[in-house]
């Protein structure tokens, strides 16, 4: 018994090593998402821990069968029992709302919620398996494609232009778009903000190398721009509306006329295809949800003020400027997505050329959990 354990005990300490390395090895490209070393060391360590506390779990563990040996063939045995999902504050009201946790409590299924400041980070977790599911807007998955990201687009999410924003300082002698050359301008890479910024610029006639980028994620970004450290900031609600009550932000341009696309729900290809059941009630709750929000905008944002810590006015503000609604995966919307990733591409802001369909299902695999609409 002693050197079963032992032997178990070795095993686990090789592979904790293993995973450690590959973690390292992929440092440049979390860095690359702006993740800083601080926050990258806790995690591995937290990582490194789990797996020793599982390798010194009692020796009934190391006795237990292979699961190699027995038969997975029946789809109950892969079925997961947790759902993980990564969520951003925009889409908090599904998390307040419980809805999944009732639709999926009785078929045995749990709900961990894991909150990320934005999409880059979200599927970074995905890729290292951290979690499940998710939502971001339609920038993230190319940036994490050219990342060699494994993830899968499962649905999309009605578009929200007026919902994004390029801010300026209340006292900014800027005017207009072409008026941003040369200026220093704040936004997550590899986000939604990233896009609408692209865009713009080429609205205006200006080139990606005409502005000076910073890369900083919401917080960050509001800090710069509250300090003067920046000339404008490229933010999406509900930071948005909070900044413009907080700061009296100019709203130099906005997503209307520009953003043809909302965002995506994505999966790990693994979870969505060993629980097409769990994925498709998934679905079906949130866009349960979303046309009940459509109606009652109002009680959305009596809800989600106190929990996010703004005031009910600037909630209002950001939810009368989002649409709401779940889309299904199709050309239309796998064509559009394709022309950002070549954008990106063309711009040399993503290091190789992103095939979107290499991240999609077949069509009746879309068709067996699709909502309708």
């Amino acid at each position: 018994m002693i050197n079963l354990l032992y032997r178990h005990l070795i095993a686990k300490w090789i592979s904790l090593i293993k995973f450690a390395t590959i973690l390292w090895s992929n440092l440049s490209r979390w860095r690359f998402y702006g993740l800083s070393l601080p926050i990258l060391g806790a995690f591995i360590a937290s990582i490194g821990l789990s797996l020793l506390f599982a390798a010194c779990s009692s020796p009934s563990a190391v006795n237990a069968p292979n699961p190699n040996t027995t038969s997975v063939s029946n789809s109950a045995v892969n079925q997961a029992k947790v759902v993980r999902f990564g969520y951003q504050k925009s889409l908090i009201l599904l998390k307040t709302k419980g809805v999944l946790e009732k639709r999926l409590s009785p078929q045995g299924v749990s709900v961990e919620w894991i909150e990320f400041p934005a999409g880059p980070q979200l599927l970074e977790a995905m890729n290292v398996g951290s979690i499940d599911f998710g939502h971001v807007g339609e920038s993230p998955p190319i940036f994490a494609q050219a990342a060699g990201a494994a993830l899968t687009y499962v649905a999309g999410i009605a578009p929200s232009p007026a919902g994004s924003a390029i801010l300026i300082p209340q006292n900014s002698p800027i005017k207009e778009l072409s008026e941003l050359k040369g200026k220093k301008i704040a936004f997550q890479k590899g986000s939604s903000a990233h896009l609408l910024l692209v865009q713009a610029l080429q609205k205006a006639g200006l080139k990606y190398t005409d502005i000076e980028p910073k890369y900083l994620p919401p917080a960050d970004a509001r800090a710069a721009f509250v300090k003067g450290s920046v000339d404008a900031w490229v933010i999406w609600d509900p930071f948005y509306a909070a900044a413009q009550k907080a700061t009296n932000a100019r709203v130099l341009v906005d997503g209307t006329g520009i953003n043809k696309q909302g965002g995506y729900y994505l999966g790990s290809r693994k979870f969505v295809t060993e629980n097409s059941d769990t994925v498709k009630a998934i679905l079906e709750e949130i866009q349960k949800l979303e046309e009940w929000s459509q109606q009652h905008r109002e009680e959305v944002a009596q809800t989600l003020a106190p929990v996010l810590g703004i005031d009910v006015e600037t909630m209002r503000i950001a939810t009368q400027r989002r649409s709401f609604g779940v889309v299904p995966i199709d050309d239309r919307l796998i064509n559009l997505q394709q022309e950002v990733a070549d954008t990106y591409y063309q711009l040399k802001l993503i290091p190789k050329q992103v095939n979107v369909k290499d991240a999609l299902l077949t069509k009746e695999q879309y068709a067996a959990f699709s909502p309708q609409t």
